[in-house]
């Protein structure tokens, strides 16, 4: 399951956000350090295409994709170098598939920011820093301990040093680790490291509804916030993570007129799951049948084999061959059969690249 760390200063709406995806009830109050221990919260990601397929289908079950939402305490400068409780809260994000950063992005006298005034620029690079620092030390203790079997003369251990010598370069201009060219052997030596910076960002842009959204203001910090996260090479999403909260106990069916009244026009969460699967290169191919319907996902220009290897490893290790269709074609045509029928039921073999959206049956041996 894919997993997401959501970071960012005291105070920015972390747990608020949180709160929203997950429907948990964990601390939100307006101090620092509210939140000690990570929590965590499975979310199902939103994919209209799967309800279609499991009324399709008259499904039993419907299981979407998930996503594991951790909600991380805030980090402060000097995080690194353990200030607030940065060391406990640095290691919990070694552990994500993907960095989820919460930056405020609004105006509000009533609540406080522990900078004083809101700069999501200046907010990001501290942020930034504070992973670059906690990664520069742990590559310097790595490249030590490496020092005896580089002289020994060890293949593996030279390249890691290699790669790691290359990252420690840009992590000490300050740059993040994933900006540094890499070959694919030297990749793979430093995965095990979990380093903080090779983690996809999404920079998550946390407005409010009624307040003084900087991208509404004109006074150049959204458009210089955009382009700093262009420039890293990531993406970023709006959200409005106290609505989104609120929206949790209304009726799907008034949600939309809930939104107009707050002036909040998208589903912020579904944004928000949209820009990660996004920035994690993600894709989600669907299995359908009476007894289930489900979504899952995999990463772009995976082969038929290593998406069935999601269901289960028999069908990447003794896989024959796969049948494919489309979501919209299927639904299009209203079976399984008509599908065969008329020639949209695709067989593929294991050189298929899977495209997102299709249904699949596996054959194995």
């Amino acid at each position: 399951m894919l997993k997401i760390g959501i970071v960012g200063l005291p105070n920015v709406g972390k747990s608020t956000l949180f709160n929203a995806l997950t429907k948990a009830s964990v601390p939100a109050e307006n101090y620092p350090f509210c939140t000690i221990d990570p929590s965590v919260g499975v979310v199902g990601v939103p994919d209209e295409r799967l309800t279609k397929l499991a009324t399709l289908s008259q499904s039993e079950k419907v299981i979407p994709a998930a996503i594991e939402f951790v909600d991380i305490a805030g980090l402060v400068k000097g995080a690194a170098e353990g200030e607030g409780l940065g060391n406990q809260f640095l290691s919990h994000i070694r552990e994500v598939d993907a960095i989820l950063e919460m930056v405020r992005f609004f105006d509000d006298p009533d609540i406080s920011h522990v900078h004083g005034e809101v700069d999501p620029v200046r907010d990001i690079e501290i942020i930034n820093l504070e992973l670059v620092l906690a990664d520069r030390e742990q590559v310097g203790k790595r490249r030590e301990k490496l020092v005896r079997d580089t002289r020994a003369g060890n293949k593996e251990a030279r390249v890691e040093d290699a790669a790691l010598a290359k990252i420690e370069q840009t992590l000490s201009a300050g740059k993040l680790a994933l900006t540094t060219t890499l070959s694919e052997e030297e990749q793979r030596t430093i995965v095990h490291l979990n380093l903080l910076t090779l983690k996809p960002i999404l920079y998550c842009f946390n407005g409010k509804s009624g307040g003084h959204n900087l991208h509404e203001l004109a006074d150049g910090r959204a458009k210089k916030a955009y382009e700093l996260v262009e420039s890293l090479g990531s993406r970023y999403v709006h959200v409005d993570a106290a609505t989104e909260h609120e929206l949790n106990d209304v009726a799907d069916e008034d949600k939309s007129v809930f939104r107009q009244e707050l002036g909040v026009q998208a589903d912020g969460v579904a944004d928000l799951i949209r820009g990660a699967y996004a920035a994690l290169g993600l894709i989600t191919f669907f299995t359908t049948g009476p007894k289930e319907s489900r979504a899952w996902t995999i990463t772009r220009g995976a082969t038929a084999p290593a998406a069935g290897a999601a269901i289960h490893t028999d069908f990447k290790d003794k896989f024959i061959r796969a049948e494919v269709v489309p979501t919209d074609k299927l639904l299009a045509v209203g079976s399984w059969a008509a599908a065969r029928e008329q020639g949209i039921l695709r067989t593929e073999g294991k050189e298929y690249i899977v495209q997102d959206g299709d249904v699949m049956v596996f054959l194995h041996s």
